[in-house]
C-alpha cells in the first residue's frame, strides 16, 4: 500500500484468516483497550497521535506487541509474525531537533546530562502518555523521575492552576495570603498526629538541608547518619548526605559531619534473602539467616551501633536520615524491621530519625499514604517533595512544633516556597489521589506489574532481582545471577535504548547504572502494565540472542 497521507497508521495482517487468532488491540490516550472487530477489511487506517497500536496474542502474551511509531521521516513497517504496522509523521509536530540540540550545547550546563543515545526532544504530555516533536508516543515508566504523580497535564490539577494564575501569583509570606494556609492544613492532615508544622520550600535538596538545620539546632549535636547508596539530594550540604560516588565533587569538607553506614540491602548485602523485604515478591537469593526467619534486620542494626560506639561522641548524634525505599539507590527495600529499630537507636543515642519521603510519599507504595508508615514509625521530621506537586516546583519540611521553634533564633525565608500557584497545585493534587484512588491503584496496579515482572525474572537470566511496593519498582539486571555480578553498560543500554524505539520510556538507577527504575505516573492501568511487559520482553529476547 501507498500511503496517501504521512499522518495515518495502517494495520495490514499478512494472512487474512489471522484477524481472528490475532486480533489487533487499538490503545487511547488513557490505557484503555478496544478490540477492533474481526470482520473489518484487512486494511485499518487511523489517525495519530489519538490512537496507538498494538497486537494481542491469543490467549497469552506470548506474541510481539510494538507500541509507538516511527520517527517521522516518511513512511516505513515494522512487522510482528502476524501483522505489519505502516505508519508515518503525526499531525502534532513540535520545535526543530537540532535547533533545540544546539541552543542546549551552546547555552545549558554541560552537567545536565541526557538519556537515550539519541536525546528525546519532548513536545507534550498527557496522563501516563509523552510526545515527542515529532508526535512519536511514549508510556512514560518514569514519571519525570518520580515527580508526575496524577499523571501529565491533569484536567484537574491544570484547572487549579490557570484558576489562581488569574488571582494571584506571589506576594512572599510576609504577607497572609489564603492557599499556603489551606494547604498546609490539608496536607499535615494526612501525616500521624504531632507532624503538624510545616516549612515550604522549593526542591527536595532544599527539603533536607533545611532537615539537617533543624536537626541539628534542636538536638545541640553536629553529626548526621545517612545509608550508603542513599540520594538525599546535590546541595553542598546534602552531597553529603547522598552517599553515592557518581554525585559527589572534590570539595573539602564535603562529609564534613556525616557518616555513612553500611546499607541493609538484602540482595547484594552481606546479610539478606528470600526472607527479608516487605514486598510482594522476595529475592530469589537464599536467604543466609537461621531457620526462625530474616535475621538480617538484628546483624545490620549491630553494624550500625558499631558507629554510635566507635566513630560518634557518646549520645551526640544530631540525626539519621532513610528513605522508606532508596530511589537512585536502584529502588532498595530494607530488611523488615530495621528502620524501626534504627530509629529507636539514633532516639537513644541523643538523636532525630528524618524519613526521606521525596519518591515514596503521596500514596506511591500502595499500601500507606507515607513510605515510612509501611515501617510502622512516626519520624521525629519528614521531607517531601516530586510527587507533591505533580511537576510543580513544591517541597516541604513537617516536623513536630518544637522541633520547628528552633529556626525563630534567627530570621530564616523562602522566596517561592508555598507561593499561591505552588499551594493551589498541591491542594488538587491530593483532591485527585483521593477523589481518583491513586494510592489505591498503586497497590493492585503495582502489585500485579511486579508479579509479572517476576515471570521474566524466572524466564531470563540477565534478570536478577525484581523489588518494590506498590509503584515503587526496580529491576536488576546482571551479567551472573548467582554472583548477582551487574550488567555491563553496553548490554544494559542495548535493552534500554530498544525499550525507548518500542514506545515505553523506563528510568535507570543504582550505583552501577544496571536498575530499571519503574516508577510512572499512579493513573497506570493493568493494560499499561501488559504493553511495558511486552515490551521489556522484546528486548530481553533481543539480548537473550545475542548474548546468550
Amino acid at each position: 500500500m501507498t500511503m496517501t497521507n504521512p499522518s495515518v497508521i495502517s494495520i495490514k495482517p499478512r494472512l487474512r484468516s489471522n484477524i481472528k487468532q490475532h486480533t489487533p488491540r487499538i490503545f487511547g490516550q488513557n490505557g484503555f483497550g478496544a478490540l477492533i472487530n474481526s470482520t473489518l477489511a484487512p486494511l485499518f487506517v487511523l489517525p495519530l497521535p489519538v490512537l496507538e497500536l498494538a497486537t494481542l496474542a491469543e490467549g497469552a502474551r506470548g506474541g510481539v506487541r510494538l507500541g509507538g511509531l516511527d520517527k517521522g521521516r516518511g513512511p516505513s513497517f515494522k512487522c510482528g509474525s502476524n501483522f505489519c504496522l505502516e505508519y508515518g509523521r503525526s499531525f502534532v509536530k513540535g520545535p526543530d531537533y537540532d535547533t533545540v540540540r544546539a541552543i542546549r550545547e551552546r547555552n545549558l550546563n554541560p552537567a545536565l546530562t541526557t538519556f537515550y543515545k539519541k536525546p528525546l526532544l519532548i513536545h507534550s504530555g498527557k496522563m501516563q502518555w509523552l510526545y515527542d516533536h515529532e508526535g512519536k508516543r511514549y508510556l512514560d515508566m518514569f514519571g519525570g523521575i518520580v515527580t508526575v504523580s496524577v499523571g501529565h497535564c491533569h484536567p484537574r490539577v491544570n484547572a487549579a492552576l490557570k484558576s489562581q494564575i488569574d488571582k494571584l501569583w506571589h506576594t512572599t509570606n510576609i504577607y497572609l495570603t489564603p492557599k499556603i494556609h489551606e494547604y498546609a492544613e490539608r496536607l499535615t492532615s494526612t501525616l500521624p498526629q504531632g507532624l503538624d508544622c510545616v516549612y515550604f520550600v522549593n526542591s527536595g535538596s532544599e527539603a533536607n538541608d533545611l532537615a539537617m538545620t533543624f536537626a541539628r539546632l534542636y538536638t545541640g549535636n553536629f553529626d548526621i547518619i545517612s545509608l550508603r547508596n542513599a540520594y538525599h539530594g546535590a546541595s553542598p550540604y546534602t552531597m553529603g548526605l547522598t552517599a553515592h560516588s557518581t554525585w559527589k565533587y572534590p570539595i573539602p569538607g564535603l562529609n564534613n559531619g556525616i557518616i555513612n553506614a553500611m546499607n541493609p540491602d538484602p540482595y547484594t548485602g552481606i546479610w539478606g534473602g528470600n526472607k527479608c523485604r516487605d514486598s510482594p515478591i522476595q529475592t530469589d537469593r537464599a536467604c543466609n539467616c537461621g531457620a526462625n526467619g530474616c535475621e538480617a534486620s538484628k546483624n545490620y542494626i549491630k553494624e550500625l551501633d558499631q558507629i554510635f560506639k566507635y566513630s560518634l561522641p557518646k549520645g551526640k548524634v544530631a540525626a539519621m536520615f532513610a528513605e522508606s525505599i532508596q530511589g537512585v539507590g536502584g529502588s532498595v527495600q530494607f530488611p523488615k524491621g530495621y528502620i524501626k529499630a534504627a530509629a529507636k537507636l539514633v532516639r537513644d543515642n541523643g538523636g532525630l530519625f528524618v524519613s526521606d519521603e521525596v519518591q515514596t510519599g503521596f500514596g506511591r507504595t500502595g499500601e500507606h499514604f507515607w513510605g515510612f508508615e509501611g515501617h510502622g514509625i512516626t519520624p521525629d521530621i519528614v521531607t517531601m517533595a516530586k510527587g507533591i506537586g505533580n511537576g510543580f516546583p513544591l517541597a516541604a519540611v513537617v516536623t513536630r512544633k518544637e522541633i520547628a521553634q528552633v529556626m525563630s533564633k534567627a530570621l530564616h525565608f523562602n522566596t517561592f516556597g508555598g507561593n499561591p500557584m505552588a499551594s493551589a497545585v498541591g491542594i488538587e493534587v491530593l483532591n485527585v489521589i483521593k477523589d481518583e484512588k491513586l494510592q489505591e491503584n498503586s497497590l493492585s496496579v503495582g502489585t500485579y506489574f511486579l508479579e509479572e515482572l517476576s515471570k521474566l525474572r524466572d524466564e531470563y537470566e540477565v534478570v536478577g532481582d525484581v523489588r518494590g511496593k506498590g509503584l515503587m519498582i526496580g529491576v536488576e539486571l546482571v551479567s551472573n545471577k548467582d554472583q548477582r555480578t551487574p550488567l555491563d553498560s553496553t548490554q544494559f543500554m542495548e535493552i534500554w535504548e530498544q525499550t525507548k524505539e518500542s514506545g515505553v520510556l523506563f528510568g535507570k538507577g543504582g550505583l552501577n547504572g544496571n536498575v530499571l527504575r519503574i516508577k510512572p505516573p499512579m493513573c497506570i492501568t493493568k493494560t499499561d502494565v501488559d504493553f511495558a511487559i511486552d515490551v521489556l520482553k522484546l528486548a530481553l529476547d533481543a539480548h537473550k540472542t545475542k548474548y546468550l
